[in-house]
């Protein structure tokens, strides 16, 4: 830094500016600071420096100084420079003003320096510069963006870079396959494991190729293939067009290209060499300049492979090919592979050299070394494998691999694009009165539905009713997982003949059967299944659709996978597959079926409906595909989505409509497609009318799987205080046909994704209770505690929800509340009247009350049988607002009337995008109202009516939720004239609000004719704010004589009370609740 005679000012602080100073002071420099006291943190460090002058005010640090550094978020620069301390209120000279953005430098050329951009005036740039020593910049016209100043200083084109198409390997690989120059003869040197199954492949796709090998047992079967083989590395090396190299290491490759009788002395001009050795890339670098050295143009590609001999051997290996476009054009036609890096032996080496410790790698590298050692190197890459094998017994072959989720989802065609269930199940409902009936092994399997009927008891009488309804579907609950093999199947007999002499009652009623099983394949069967075939006869198949969508289980390629995070983990791998009663081992579900059925049906017996064949064919190749199928054929359906589900159900139903007859053993999924069942939100207690003080419950773990036990877990973590633990475990199925005697239940939704809710039927010990079963292998680890909490505690109602009246025609009462008197008077009227209603706080309220009014509003709202919510009014103030956003409020109003068009639509777009990240509403006032409220008065001069246009740009630009409107209404008293209000204007602001989904809000209801409210509403206005009059009733009531302080808050509440109460019938809302 260069010194100055006048000083230098930093108004705030950070690191980089307390860095600066120190270099401003070392260099002779008198600097002087302000630091705001948000920001005393790095004030202290400021303070430190010796010699530096600590300044009150931002003019004081800045008079007369020659250069000003300001350190400011976009918010604080105004009061920085404009405020009644600013920098600006001393300057009386010319300011020149910079943008700039300061940083550390991070590559080895620019550490321990401090990097400034800036952009301005080219002359005031230059000014700037005096102040720095060792500097350098790049000018440009004051135009000019720092972004191009950036460009120029660092010699990269931002813009481009960005707009840069993203590398696709796989499209480069096609591309060089399609436009890669024609290559014949192939000199192939090396043999081995892959290097015989590269050159054999090679020969099957008709190049001539001629190799060679030092072991003279392989070229011999290579000949056999129809090769022709030399005998060194010379002879082949003659007259070919491209040179594949297959060698062990580095040391081969130099021997067989530049050793005794090696190639490169009798390569052909414009020859191609491929190195597929596992060599290192410096190896690469110095190999390439020996190759330009010889000028004969020869070009050079780094090839490593890796995929193993079958590979090798069907053309299929993974490459990481690099070289220049030349090269890779004229060796496209052999590298027509993907992309893949490989070799721990070079990972280990250089990491040596460079003295990095990578542990797992060097006990990998030793793994590969013991299978080369034990003669497996040969053979195939795996040799880890077969060393992992021997060494723990267990056996890896065969089995799938773990897979990315989202690229796998990705890798799939696109989706089937109609939703082809909506009018084949009233179809199939209506001409065959196909009815689909349930066995549910455990409660949990009606977790994708909702309304519909479950039975507990399955006596013939029953069941005769239940045909008699016609549904579409219901449950019956047999719990028979919980049951030895031999009495699940007695009792899915049992089962099955009271389904046959029912259906036999019902002139015309026909039924499916699916045997609802858990999505992990858990479960008795095939048992179960052959119990109903025993009573229903023999089937045209029976179908295995283990796809659940909110379980996150997908079956792909006939392997099933359980979703963890973002994995797909085989299900064999499980713990699921450890179950001790229902264990597995096979993931693929056509192994699974051998597995299960002990080899009665064969992993060939079994039939697919693969993904492709859903989304590219459609349900009418699926009706095609079942129809085909031998009697008593078992059928696997893949699926990644519900619109699979729906496809597949789609076809199954077209099957049905043509008399086939399926037998089902399926998860939840396939019975909402099935039924053409849409989903809808989680199930909360307002939407089952339940009142919302807090009554407690009862939550009864019986699941033993480690998911449930981090979710219990979880449970006490977040709700321990208000949690008694009872030890011991009963099963959700028991609890309800046993404990509360439910015989039948209805299905209302789920409390969850994927967690059904119950409301028992009327002959239970508690009719109507709601009866949450929650799976032992669905949601996160939280997921639990999250409906524990939201239905122990409802949360309450949202500002948004109370002002959705659109259809219901009326308005929200919004009251402004001072003292609990006020809190329960509000309360009190909106529960006698059944009626929404918000507790509304003035900012001057706030100031007053502070935190602890807030609290007791939030409190009162949480308690209350009715939707109440807890609104700030008339914000002001930036920081009062802030503070608002912090303490639980449910919607603020942002007051910007009192400032320019322009100031108002900036100030309420902060707040707008703070509050709504927050879930908060918003509201504004366009115009401004007259009037007095809490110490606040307009003068009438000051009113200004709503501007039409100026509100739908102010709308749009401040995304806003609720417009306050001033049509002639005013704050407090309105004068002995009465009121005037514009209800044309009225009318042209609700077309506008209602297009843009915005709600009307009407301060100054107090004093307002009943007639006057009647026609606001009928135009739009769905909040009323009310203040004076409850106020007024809340006054009148002290003066009357009372004996004690209780008695004058009953008068007071009672007197504010009955002004609320007859203020919600006026609006409309009595009832609504």
């Amino acid at each position: 830094m260069s010194s100055t005679a006048a000083p230098v000012a930093f108004i705030g602080a950070d690191e980089l500016s307390v860095e600066l100073a120190a270099s401003f002071l070392r260099s002779g420099a008198r600097v002087r600071s302000f630091v705001p006291e948000a920001e005393r943190s790095p004030s202290a460090a400021l303070a430190e420096l010796n010699g530096l002058l600590r300044c009150a005010s931002p003019v004081e640090a800045a008079r007369d100084a020659a250069l000003v550094v300001v350190l400011s978020d976009a918010g604080g620069v105004d009061e920085l420079f404009f405020g009644v301390e600013g920098i600006a209120k001393g300057e009386k000279k010319d300011v020149f003003l910079l943008d700039g953005y300061i940083f550390s430098g991070l590559s080895d050329e620019l550490k321990q320096h401090i990097i400034i951009v800036a952009s301005g005036r080219q002359d005031i740039a230059e000014r700037a510069r005096k102040f720095f020593h060792s500097s350098s910049a790049v000018t440009a016209d004051g135009s000019a963006s720092p972004l191009k100043v950036w460009e120029a200083s660092f010699g990269v084109n931002i813009v481009d870079a960005a707009s840069q198409q993203i590398y696709d390997a796989s499209t480069l690989a096609d591309q060089l396959v399609m436009e890669s120059k024609a290559a014949n003869r192939i000199g192939f040197i090396g043999l081995g494991a892959m290097g015989f199954g590269m050159a054999s492949h090679l020969l099957k796709s008709g190049f001539c190729v001629v190799a060679y090998d030092v072991y003279k047992p392989t070229m011999a079967r290579f000949a056999d293939l129809g090769g022709s083989t030399k005998g060194s590395p010379e002879e082949v090396a003659k007259d070919v067009e491209i040179l594949i190299i297959m060698v062990a290491n580095e040391s081969q490759a130099d021997s067989v290209l530049f050793g005794n009788a090696g190639a490169v002395p009798v390569l052909s001009a414009g020859t191609s060499v491929i190195l597929s050795s596992t060599v290192s890339p410096g190896f690469v670098i110095h190999l390439n300049r020996r190759l330009e050295a010889e000028c004969r143009q020869i070009k050079l590609v780094d090839a490593p492979v890796s995929g193993g001999v079958k590979r090798a051997a069907d053309g299929t290996l993974t490459i990481m090919a690099s070289g220049t476009d030349e090269a890779l054009h004229c060796t496209g036609s052999v590298l027509s592979v993907d992309i893949f890096v490989k070799d721990l032996g070079i990972v280990s080496s250089e990491s040596s050299n460079s003295r990095i410790p990578v542990h797992v790698s060097t006990i990998a590298h030793q793994l590969f070394i013991s299978g080369s050692a034990s003669g497996w190197g040969r053979y195939d890459d795996a040799a880890v494998v077969k060393v992992y094998e021997t060494l723990t017994g267990v056996k890896v072959e065969g089995k799938a691999p773990m897979l990315s989720k989202e690229d796998v989802l990705r890798s799939l065609p696109a989706e089937w694009t109609e939703d082809p269930i909506d009018n084949l199940v009233p179809i199939a409902t209506q001409s065959s009165k196909k009815i689909l009936v349930v066995l549910d092994d455990d409660p949990t399997g009606t977790q994708t539905v909702h309304d519909i009927e479950v039975l507990t008891e399955w006596p013939v009488e029953a069941l005769v009713e239940q045909f008699l309804k016609l549904p579409t579907c219901f449950f019956i609950l047999t719990n028979s997982r919980s049951m030895t093999a031999d009495k699940a199947m007695l009792l899915v007999q049992t089962v099955c003949r009271n389904l046959e002499a029912a259906a036999k009652k019902v002139p015309g009623v026909s039924y499916t059967v699916v045997l609802r099983g858990d999505s992990t394949l858990r479960g008795h069967f095939p048992e179960e299944a052959d119990a109903a075939v025993s009573v229903l006869g023999e089937m045209d198949a029976w179908i295995i659709c283990p796809f659940f969508l909110q379980g996150g289980r997908y079956t792909i390629n006939d392997v099933h996978y359980v979703a963890d995070s973002d994995r797909l983990i085989p299900a064999g791998e499980t713990e699921f597959a450890k179950d001790a009663a229902f264990g597995y081992k096979s993931s693929n579900l056509r192994q699974w079926v051998e597995e299960k059925t002990r080899g009665r049906v064969s992993e060939n017996q079994v039939s697919t409906i693969s993904i492709t064949l859903l989304r590219k064919q459609g349900p009418t190749a699926v009706c095609e595909h079942l129809c085909s199928l031998e009697k008593g054929s078992v059928c696997i359906v893949n699926a990644a989505s519900d619109r699979d589900m729906a496809v597949f159900a789609s076809g199954m139903i077209q099957a049905e409509l043509k008399g086939k007859r399926f037998l089902c053993r399926t998860a939840a999924s396939f019975v909402s497609a099935r039924i053409g069942i849409k989903p809808k939100p989680p199930i909360c207690p307002n939407d089952l009318g339940l009142k919302r003080a807090l009554t407690g419950g009862l939550i009864i773990v019986g699941s033993y799987v480690p998911k449930t036990t981090k979710q219990v877990d979880e449970l006490r973590s977040q709700c321990g205080q208000s949690l008694r633990v009872i030890e011991g475990g009963i099963t959700s199925s028991d609890i309800a046909t046993k404990a509360l005697e439910a015989k039948r239940a209805k299905v209302m939704g789920q409390a969850l994704a994927g967690v059904p809710l119950w409301q028992l039927g009327p002959e239970s010990r508690f009719p109507g209770v709601p009866y949450i079963v929650f799976p032992g292998n669905v949601g996160d680890n939280s997921a639990l505690a999250k409906v524990v909490k939201s239905w122990a505690s409802p949360s309450r109602s949202s500002t948004k929800e109370l002002l959705n009246a659109e259809k219901g025609g009326y308005a929200v009462g919004a009251f402004n509340v001072y003292n609990l008197e006020g809190i329960e008077a509000v309360v009190a009227a909106a529960e006698t009247e059944k009626s929404p209603a918000i507790l509304q706080i003035h900012s001057s309220a706030l100031k007053q009350g502070g935190v602890p009014l807030v609290a007791c509003c939030i409190a009162a709202a949480e308690q209350s049988t009715v939707p109440i919510s807890v609104h700030y009014d008339h914000g002001i103030s930036k920081s009062d607002l802030l503070q608002a956003l912090e303490v639980g409020f449910d919607s603020v109003m942002v007051d910007g009337s009192h400032l320019t068009l322009g100031e108002n639509i900036l100030y309420t777009k902060s707040i707008s995008s703070l509050a709504h990240a927050k879930g908060l509403l918003v509201e504004a006032e366009l115009g401004r109202l007259s009037g007095s409220e809490d110490g606040l008065t307009v003068e009438e001069y000051e009113a200004r009516f709503t501007d039409v246009a100026q509100a739908e740009g102010f709308i749009d630009e401040t995304s806003i939720d609720a417009l306050a409107v001033c049509i002639g209404n005013v704050h407090g008293k309105y004068p002995p004239s009465g009121p005037n209000l514009r209800f044309d204007l009225l009318k042209d602001l609700r077309a506008l609000t209602l297009k843009k989904g915005v709600s009307l809000v009407l301060h100054g209801a107090s004093g307002l004719p009943h007639e006057l409210i009647k026609e606001c509403i009928d135009l739009g206005v769905r909040k009323f704010n009310v203040n004076t009059e409850v106020r007024n009733s809340y006054l009148e009531s002290l003066r009357k004589p009372e004996k004690d302080l209780i008695q004058v808050m009953a008068s007071a509440k009672e007197a504010m009370k009955a002004v609320v109460a007859e203020k919600l019938r006026l609006f409309g809302s009595s009832g609504k609740a």
